[in-house]
């Protein structure tokens, strides 16, 4: 688990020793490479500042990581399951390619034992893991300002109806479609519990939220309309300036966030997420905790109402408010994603960190 990691600055060292004892338990994952890599690696050193250290492989992979080439962190895995080695180099030699059930079929492969085997090692499918890379660097593509046809070639797509498809059902608009000229810009950001989008203004974020979470097309379709059509793909300050932030979350050296927010909501909606914002990371308050907090101690279920309206995760902190019973209930993200989150700030409660920076 996250949370049972040593600090950074300890991983860092560790690094840099080439420490042993950490092998098969931590990963770094150097944001300036988009690799990953053991503790051991004989490569150059990264940075302090491009180094995430997460305790699993899949937390890498469902970063956006791809395996470091020269220390190997999968072979383990390949070595225990031959059928995953052989998927693995069969992905990194052609990661364009739009990998299907049947192709896994002619290299002689169960689709269903596959389906399970990747599952269980890496918390998705192989045919996810194929798709989620190809979208991701057509996604890049058009962020750093290259053409949609661009886009769709690095993507691995040789049909442009299908990756118009492929991409509307991830962010509710083809590719296209987004302004040329936005006022708002969404951009990609990888976590080690997934995804998740971003869009934001020149000055301020307006969403932050998992790619997978069933609300997000009504989301962007509500903002839509504030910004008159007017959202494209793209990066910004603000984008950039809760990337870092995020990273800092999850490498466990600090839960501060700074960035400057826009709340879409009603006056009631509004308050409620201002009273979240107060809870502590590493705490937790039930909905009628937060109804007192406001004044109106019989409003829970309209305080239930707001907290899962929210639509700025994890600097919102909606994922800190659990039933009276102590129960998790119900989270956007997912329930599996919600307790990740607790246990991740476990390590932010007083005596955990000496400082957070």
């Amino acid at each position: 688990m996250l949370f049972d990691l040593p600090d950074h600055t300890t991983l860092y060292q560790a690094l840099l020793d080439r420490d042993p004892t950490y092998d098969g338990h931590v990963y770094v994952c150097v944001s300036s490479t988009g690799v990953f890599c053991r503790l051991t690696c004989p490569a150059r050193k990264p940075k302090a500042e491009n180094c995430t250290f997460y305790g699993t492989v899949s937390e890498c992979i469902e970063s956006g990581y791809r395996a470091c080439k020269r220390c190997h962190p999968l072979k383990p895995m390949a070595s225990a399951d031959p059928a995953i080695g052989a998927l693995l180099v069969a992905l990194d030699e052609r990661p364009e390619y739009p990998w299907r059930e049947a192709d896994v079929e002619k290299m002689g492969l169960d689709p269903s034992t596959i389906r399970r085997s990747f599952k269980r090692q890496f918390g998705m499918t192989f045919l996810e893991m194929a798709r989620q890379r190809r979208l991701r660097e057509g996604f890049e593509t058009i962020a750093d300002g290259g053409k949609v046809i661009d886009a769709q070639l690095d993507a691995g797509f040789e049909s442009a109806s299908a990756f118009r498809a492929a991409f509307a059902k991830l962010v509710g608009r083809a590719p296209g479609r987004m302004d040329s000229d936005p006022i708002l810009f969404a951009d990609w950001i990888t976590t080690t519990l997934g995804d998740m989008i971003a869009v934001t203004s020149r000055s301020e974020l307006h969403l932050l939220e998992f790619f997978d979470r069933k609300a997000l097309r009504t989301q962007l379709t509500r903002l839509d309309k504030f910004a008159k059509g007017r959202i494209g793909i793209g990066r910004t300050d603000i984008s950039e300036q809760i990337k870092a932030e995020l990273q800092a979350f999850f490498a466990g050296t600090s839960a501060r966030f700074q960035t400057p927010l826009v709340q879409h909501g009603p006056e009631f909606t509004r308050t409620v997420w201002q009273e979240l914002q107060t809870i502590p990371a590493g705490q937790t308050r039930s909905y009628s905790d937060i109804a007192r907090a406001i004044g109106r101690p019989t409003a829970t279920r309209a305080v239930a109402r707001a907290n899962g309206a929210n639509q700025i995760a994890l600097v919102i902190p909606c994922h800190r408010v659990i039933g009276a019973d102590g129960s998790l209930t119900g989270y956007g993200g997912g329930l599996w994603r919600k307790q990740k989150l607790l246990e991740i700030e476990r390590q932010y409660l007083p005596g955990k960190l000496e400082t957070l920076s």
